[in-house]
């Protein structure tokens, strides 16, 4: 009798780790993981020019549908020490994206990430984001960003300004450099960008991206973006690259 309960548990314990096993290889055949990072010559968000040389990090997780990623950005040269870490929670299905960012603008040596910031402009901000990419045939994406909570969000007087941000987009290909423009702008103000009352277009841009052939085993992808503001009257042309 005991070697008889002796081998069913040994069975059960064998039964069970297989279990085990197979449901982590699944888990894990089904699981996306993806990190890399740009080295640029500035970072330029929605036509604004936000810090000088910078290295901007991303990580992302993916199952299905569902993502969450990170992505950060720090600069080179700037004596103030601009620091950006940011949070998304996505959800895309037949071109239909949906997401959620938490943003961190606060910059080194704030030291405050997990506390509301009591004044000022800095800290966590939250965007909620709609986007819609047309089929291949006409790739052409529509996206809406809105800012829902954050100090920096808020006008003089103190009320929301629910800053948003809509931008077309449509890629394409010229003898094997892939490329795409864009343009975006703020329908009413927008205080994260700066602009006032009103329609404004805030980013034009014209990117291109190649990978240059270093060894017959190595190969390194660089990108240019050209990028025009008209609300600023300003214009930034953008060199990086990128590490996978």
């Amino acid at each position: 009798m005991k070697i008889s309960t002796l081998k069913k548990k040994v069975y059960l314990v064998i039964v069970l780790s297989g279990l085990l096993s197979t449901a982590q290889i699944d888990a894990q055949s089904k699981i996306d993981v993806d990190l890399g990072a740009d080295i640029v010559s500035s970072y330029v968000w929605r036509g604004v020019k936000t810090a000088g040389a910078s290295i901007q990090p991303s990580l992302s997780a993916s199952v299905g549908g569902f993502s969450l990623s990170a992505w950060g950005s720090t600069d080179f040269t700037s004596n103030e020490g601009t620091k950006e870490v940011d949070f998304t929670a996505a959800y895309e299905t037949s071109g239909l994206k949906l997401a959620v960012t938490d943003y961190w603008w606060d910059g080194e040596g704030a030291y405050r990430y997990f506390s509301y910031p009591a004044e000022g402009n800095g800290g966590h901000m939250l965007e909620a984001t709609v986007g819609y990419t047309l089929p291949e045939s006409f790739p052409l994406s529509v996206t809406w960003n809105t800012f829902f909570l954050g100090r920096g969000n808020k006008k003089e007087n103190g009320d929301n300004s629910y800053s948003t941000y809509v931008e077309l987009a449509y890629p394409f290909s010229v003898k094997g450099v892939d490329m795409g423009i864009s343009t975006g702008f703020t329908p009413w103000e927008n205080t994260t960008l700066g602009t006032s009352k009103g329609f404004k277009v805030t980013s034009v841009m014209l990117n291109a991206s190649k990978s240059i052939k270093i060894t017959d085993s190595f190969s390194l992808p660089v990108f240019a973006n050209i990028i025009a503001n008209p609300a600023m009257e300003d214009i930034h042309f953008v060199f990086g690259i990128s590490i996978k």
